[in-house]
């Protein structure tokens, strides 16, 4: 069984989440944030995800505010900015931190299984992504840059 499954966060709602309830899917993981240079992505997610998600595909996102505070409001703002701007509607989580000594567990995961350029572990900045096979194995790290539909080919071999 793949480690990932084993991890858990809390949902923008407040609720437990098991990752285990993706277990099958191809998931792509990305620290998010509303106030960032990179915060049109969430429409490429989006996107993605409405292409893709009957074959099994989810987008899970992770608002984090580590980077220059780019995520200052709280679930209910976060979740209503989603909503409201990008017609979000694949799974979004509560804020957490990605690196440092109060990272959450998942991104600690995600960072050694797929550490970034010379191997850094650290999370570079938002909208970093972490693509996950059917089987729970980390395949690929993407750049904050990277945007959602140049990472589609590597989702639908997956599909």
């Amino acid at each position: 069984m793949s480690k990932i499954y084993s991890f858990s966060a809390e949902s923008l709602a407040g609720e437990p989440v098991s990752l285990d309830a993706y277990r099958g899917k191809v998931m792509l993981i990305v620290n998010t944030a509303s106030a960032c240079g990179f915060t049109p992505q969430y429409k490429g997610l989006q996107q993605l995800y409405d292409r893709l998600a009957e074959q099994g595909f989810v987008v899970l996102g992770f608002p984090c505010n580590q980077f220059g505070a780019q995520e200052p409001g709280n679930a209910e703002q976060i979740g209503a900015f989603c909503e409201r701007n990008y017609g979000v509607t694949f799974p979004m989580f509560a804020k957490i931190d990605v690196n440092g000594f109060g990272a959450h567990p998942l991104y600690q995961y995600l960072a050694d299984e797929a550490p970034g350029i010379l191997g850094l572990k650290s999370i570079k900045w938002n909208f970093t992504k972490f693509l996950v096979d059917r089987d729970g194995n980390v395949v690929k790290r993407y750049a904050p840059s990277t945007r959602p539909e140049e990472i589609a080919a590597d989702v639908e071999k997956l599909l």
